[in-house]
């Protein structure tokens, strides 16, 4: 059995198992076995088959597929091996392999088996198990279990390992090890699983003895009644027991006796059976028997649910670390403080809805004595949106560098943002070039919300909005316009994203840009920006944002 756990990204400590009957692929489309609905990943990003006991991953994708972070080619197989690291776009994940784990056995015979769920409906030979399952007499029999004294020294046993054990790779073979000691005519016993799909999957199992290579076939029909009604089930002489009836895997190891328990968590879901059989026609289960199995599934269910939840804290301080590291790479394109420019003053604020955001904003020196300044709002937040504005921050200064014509400069740097580059993403972007030897500003924009301008004279007004083109990234020959205008003494721009005007109070309603032009009644840049960003943050009234948020405010000095 195979699995995927999710490492990084908003996937991170999710669990996917692979199938084993056919391939499974990951995907944006829905048909796909494992589903990431993110603009980044393809339609169909990756297949993985499994051949025997090895595991094969295959490229289908535009942006690549990376394993051990080196990039695979595309259609040509690679063999995977258990704890190798998968990446694409801003996932990552952890391949697990479980087919020689499965059946480890420290202390009794271990087994070579493979262990799988089938339905016994499937293979014409229903159920007859009914409303509820009783416990038969277990009158005549000849009992060969351990003493008492021995049960309670295995049963506290278990619960001292248990205490111990933070991993499942633990915690499942210490149950079934215990088991067998308790259990002396035990000829197997297993664990099952639900996963992250909430399907049953055999997770452990073990063999007193083995002598053949034959897959162990698990019935859902006593692991179903046990989870669904929740209630431990035993059967003294399950050949013969007519709940049991035609069951196929009774009848394929001549099981004759059975006990399953739930295991229950915190929250009282049946997150998964522990179940014991044996093949000795004399020597069954007993109703003590089975209350012994629930005290033990009881540990269990603790000890596995702890496990899981230390496995997910595990995932999330990593994730926490990648998101940091994230964050101040991403703080490495934003300008550490406001530039120093001759007769003007400049104010901005930045605060990402999660750790890493996708707004951006720079202020660019060129070398013939202008100022750009550039504010820009990728589609979406999150890793893939500030990898994207990573490459935009180098790009848009590789540009205006380049090309002295500000409209040329950004419909250069339109055409080298290639669309199948990011899958389907935008960006949205407002220039203002400020010529300190004229005194004009010059705008060019992309599908951003037009700067708006507090003149000295107190009149607002939005520049640029009749030359605003299409968002980058849409039309690769896209030909931008550009807008010229004179920067009087005290002239105020404000720029900005819409995460500032969609900012939503605690009934939903959005701050609206409206009520940001009735705002900016200052020509002070520094006090016009506080004034607004403290006003944004009254009237959330401490609502998380749902969206990044960039301001910047500049002026010319009245003097």
């Amino acid at each position: 059995m195979g699995q995927l756990i999710g490492k990084s990204g908003t996937l991170a400590g999710k669990k996917y198992e692979l199938r084993s009957d056919k391939e499974s692929s990951l995907g944006r489309s829905p048909d796909n076995t494992i589903v990431v609905d993110e603009q980044a990943v393809s339609r169909k990003h990756f297949v993985i088959q499994q051949t025997g006991d090895e595991y094969f991953i295959t490229d289908y994708s535009r942006n690549g597929t990376y394993l051990n972070d080196q990039q695979i080619e595309p259609r040509q197989q690679y063999k995977l091996s258990d704890g190798d690291n998968i990446g694409i776009c801003e996932f990552s994940f952890t391949f697990r392999s479980f087919e020689k784990q499965l059946f480890k056995s420290p202390e009794l015979e271990s087994s070579s088996k493979t262990a799988v769920l089938f339905d016994d409906a499937l293979e014409g030979s229903p159920s007859t198990i009914m409303s509820k399952l009783d416990v038969l007499s277990d009158e005549g029999s000849v009992h060969f279990t351990a003493t008492p004294q021995v049960k309670l020294d295995a049963l506290m046993e278990i619960v001292r390992n248990l205490g111990k054990s933070v991993s499942l790779d633990q915690v499942l073979p210490q149950v079934l090890n215990s088991l067998f000691k308790i259990f002396l005519q035990a000829d197997r016993g297993f664990i099952v699983l639900k996963n992250s799909s909430n399907e049953l999957v055999p997770r452990w199992t073990k063999l007193r003895r083995d002598s053949s290579n034959e897959t162990i076939r698990i019935s859902r029909t006593i692991v179903n009644e046990a989870i669904d009604k929740q209630q431990a089930v035993l059967s003294k002489d399950a050949a013969n027991d007519s709940r049991f009836d035609m069951a196929q895997s009774i009848a394929d190891f001549r099981i004759r006796s059975v006990m399953c328990a739930p295991l229950i968590n915190n929250e009282g879901e049946a997150i998964g059976v522990l179940q014991v059989d044996t093949n000795n026609q004399r020597n069954g289960f007993r109703q003590e028997d089975l209350e012994v199995l629930i005290a033990v599934a009881t540990q269990a269910a603790i000890a596995i649910d702890n496990a899981q939840l230390h496995e997910n804290a595990l995932l999330q301080r990593e994730l926490e670390r990648d998101l940091k590291l994230a964050r101040e790479v991403q703080k490495s394109f934003l300008p550490e403080r406001c530039p120093t420019f001759p007769g003007y003053e400049f104010f901005d604020y930045y605060q990402p809805a999660n750790h890493i955001g996708g707004d951006y904003f720079d202020y660019i020196l060129l070398p013939d004595g202008r100022l750009a300044i550039v504010v820009a709002d990728v589609v979406g937040h999150g890793v893939a949106a500030a990898l994207l504005t990573g490459k935009l921050s180098a790009a848009v200064r590789f540009s205006l560098v380049s090309e002295a014509l500000v409209s040329k400069a950004l419909t250069e740097l339109n055409g080298s943002l290639a669309p199948e580059t990011f899958d389907g993403r935008f960006v949205t972007l407002v220039m203002v070039v400020i010529d300190p030897k004229t005194q004009e500003a010059t705008v060019v924009n992309a599908g951003h919300m037009a700067p708006l301008v507090r003149h000295a004279n107190g009149e607002l007004s939005e520049i640029g909005e009749s030359e605003s083109g299409l968002p980058l990234m849409i039309d690769a020959d896209y030909e931008y316009r550009q807008h010229v205008s004179q920067i009087a003494p005290g002239d105020t721009f404000v720029l900005f994203t819409d995460g500032i005007t969609e900012a939503m109070d605690t009934n939903s309603q959005l701050y609206g840009i409206e009520r940001l032009r009735e705002r900016i009644s200052y020509s002070n840049p520094q006090k016009l920006g506080r004034e607004i960003v403290e006003d944004v943050k009254q009237f959330t009234g401490g609502r998380p944002a749902t969206d990044d948020m960039c301001l910047v405010c500049f002026g010319r000095d009245e003097g």
